[in-house]
């Protein structure tokens, strides 16, 4: 089973949701009815995440590791 996030302009909202409502719950579940929000918005709601973010990107570029350097 595949999973998908959709953005659904309000005015389709209704008949978009007759549409699902009309398969089977093994074929389709709705997962999550929250309101969308951007990406930055997310980082933003999320404490601490912004300064983290900032205090980051103000790392001297010695302190960074390329990917090919990680130990995964």
């Amino acid at each position: 089973m595949h999973t998908l996030t959709l953005k659904i302009e309000d005015k389709i909202y209704d008949k978009f949701s007759w549409l699902l409502k009309h398969f089977n719950n093994s074929e389709i579940e709705i997962l999550d009815k929250t309101e969308y929000i951007s990406d930055d918005e997310y980082l933003k709601s999320i404490q601490g995440m912004e300064k983290s973010i900032i205090d980051a990107s103000n790392e001297p570029m010695e302190n960074y590791v390329t990917a090919d350097k990680l130990d995964w």
